[in-house]
């Protein structure tokens, strides 16, 4: 969300759409809560949430903020609570396979995957939840987007086809791996090193998209779905700044004074 703002003024230059988003990372349970998992950090599920509107950018700031501010261990989360109380305008995708939804269904928890996404629903109501299916290669996608084809029709929550993006080209991957090197401090010769299963996190074109879900037409066809339902304007052409209400020591003769003595070289 840093460059959302410089994204939104290429986008709309360019004549292209812009559609504003962010994949957070919900706690497992409060987000104030900093316990340490066994793997020595803390537990979170992804989950993928857009702006339909400027409601919705306001609430994706507010919940982007306290991810932050109150939540940060490792990641900066949120959790349900806060989820609750800033759906509004804002449109839901159930995430990549680090989702909570689908990492239920790959467990073979299907009970568990519909009380979640009962609840997803219920929130940010049924034209605006959707299931979440990819196809990098990874065989558990696959298991994934196959339960949830399943439990979207007994649902009635509709499917939409994505793919992770992390550069534009397939023949970047290995520069990505580079960077990622770099990142880490690694270099490409440990065998350890964080990298990533697949080399298909590029930007795919709408004919291999297309090939990759064959089977599910209606995925396709409800990513323009999901980017007509996202309909936000920002008002780029003024100063916005927030309103910070001041003690009253900050206020009448004594801002006066306070002002000008700053102002004195």
């Amino acid at each position: 969300l840093f460059g959302a703002v410089e994204f939104y003024d290429k986008a709309r230059a360019a004549g292209v759409k812009p559609i504003i988003g962010c994949e957070l990372y919900v706690a497992h349970g409060a987000r104030t809560d900093k316990t340490r998992t066994a793997d020595g950090k803390g537990a979170y599920d992804h989950l993928v949430v857009l702006a339909r509107n400027r409601e919705g950018y306001r609430n994706l700031m507010r919940l982007s903020s306290a991810g932050y501010l109150e939540g940060f261990h490792y990641k900066p989360r949120i959790d349900k609570e806060l989820l609750a109380r800033h759906a509004e305008g804002l449109l839901c995708l159930s995430a990549c396979l680090r989702g909570e939804v689908p990492q239920l269904v790959l467990a073979g928890d299907m009970d568990g995957a519909k009380n979640a996404a009962g609840w997803y629903r219920d929130l940010f109501g049924p034209e605006f939840y959707y299931f979440e299916i990819q196809d990098h290669g990874i065989p558990d996608e696959r298991t994934v987007a196959e339960g949830l084809l399943a439990l979207g029709e007994k649902m009635g929550i509709p499917v939409v086809a994505t793919n992770d993006c992390h550069y534009l080209a397939r023949e970047d991957s290995e520069a990505h791996e580079v960077l990622l090197c770099i990142q880490t401090g690694k270099t490409m010769k440990d065998a350890d090193r964080f990298r990533f299963a697949t080399d298909q996190v590029y930007v795919k074109s709408p004919q291999e998209m297309e090939a990759l879900f064959a089977g599910a037409p209606e995925a396709i066809r409800n990513s323009l779905a999901v980017a007509e339902k996202c309909d936000l304007t920002l008002d780029t052409e003024r100063v916005q700044l927030p309103e910070f209400p001041l003690p009253p020591e900050f206020t009448g003769p004594r801002l006066k004074l306070h002002l000008e003595f700053e102002q004195k070289p």
